[in-house]
């Protein structure tokens, strides 16, 4: 059973855990979900990191880390890897994660 069903709690628990995903280098994380989420739903997420720490290791260990917090499958977008025909639709779906201490 994932630990999240709705956007609210993921925003919640995401900010619960601000300090450990900072940890990871990230400087801005946003949510894409709209509430239609099923019980096997992954959970997408676009995220940008502080330059010098963009790196895969950051990027595979952030994934991992919020797999097992959130008990769902995660799917990380970040600005590299937007398309761009697609990629300004996608930010203008996305809901912010305040991650200040």
């Amino acid at each position: 059973m994932p630990i999240v069903a709705n956007r609210i709690q993921l925003l919640q628990v995401l900010q619960g855990h601000a300090s450990d995903i900072i940890a990871f280098g990230v400087l801005k994380l946003d949510v894409f979900a709209r509430d239609t989420a099923t019980p096997d739903s992954d959970v997408d997420l676009f995220v940008e990191f502080v330059p010098e720490r963009k790196t895969l290791k950051s990027l595979l260990g952030l994934s991992q880390y919020l797999q097992a917090l959130l008990g769902r499958k995660v799917e990380l977008v970040t600005p590299a890897s937007l398309n761009p025909f697609t990629g300004k639709y996608i930010l203008e779906a996305v809901t912010y994660v305040p991650l200040a201490a």
